[in-house]
């Protein structure tokens, strides 16, 4: 944002903390297909095996993740993907693997504690044989409010960007309705973020191409060099 001479806010809605319970080595070995969503799943499920000095584990095991974000995550840990949905997007992953490969059978979805149900319920659709693994809990950052309600009070903003669904939930978890402003742009990182911000309100929404956080940047330079 500064790069492209526009004063970036930035107010942390959410703490995401890894949980350390040990993971049982028999539950990884029993899978084909790991499903790792986020970055952070990545992140807190390597550093669990590390620590039991278990990533060897993963060796016959085939990962799947939600898009080159995470696949970037995956590779600090010696690891690449083996499939990547062309759209970032739970739907997308599900329906795409499926049809990729029709012969997978066990899988293990590594997530966090407010993952949306979309992969489990396609994967009871099908028939796969699965489990779920939490490897990190998402709560809201009540300490940002008053930070927030103040920045907002002002209404000097441009836009108010939202990279999860986590982050719309936080923001009215937070927000006091006196400052929310109809007129508001709200710029989401993908279609499963956006659905989160039109359940909450939101009336103009913006999504990326890609959903990266570089696609936003460049959708937000798109909006403001067509209005002039």
């Amino acid at each position: 944002i500064e790069a492209c001479g526009g004063e970036p806010i930035q107010i942390p809605l959410i703490n995401i903390v890894c949980r350390h319970e040990s993971i049982d080595p028999h539950h990884i070995k029993k899978y084909e297909w790991i499903f790792i969503t986020s970055a952070n799943g990545v992140h807190c499920f390597f550093q669990r095996l590390k620590e039991q000095e278990q990533l060897h584990l993963l060796k016959d095991c085939r990962l799947a993740v939600v898009g080159h974000k995470t696949e970037e995550a995956l590779k600090a840990y010696g690891f690449t993907a083996d499939f990547i949905p062309s759209v970032y997007n739970a739907d997308t992953m599900a329906e795409e693997f499926r049809q990729a490969f029709p012969n997978a059978k066990r899988l293990l979805l590594v997530r966090g504690n407010q993952s949306r149900p979309t992969l489990p319920r396609e994967f009871t659709k099908h028939g796969y044989e699965f489990a779920m693994l939490e490897v990190y809990e998402t709560m809201t950052n009540t300490e940002a409010k008053e930070a927030l309600n103040q920045v907002l009070g002002q209404g000097k903003l441009d836009f108010i960007t939202f990279t999860s669904p986590s982050t719309v939930q936080a923001f009215f978890e937070l927000v006091n309705p006196k400052f929310l402003d109809e007129q508001m742009v709200y710029v989401c990182i993908g279609t499963t973020t956006q659905a989160a911000a039109e359940a909450a309100g939101c009336k103009t929404i913006l999504i990326p191409d890609v959903f990266t956080i570089e696609g936003m940047i460049e959708t937000m330079k798109d909006y403001i060099s067509k209005k002039g």
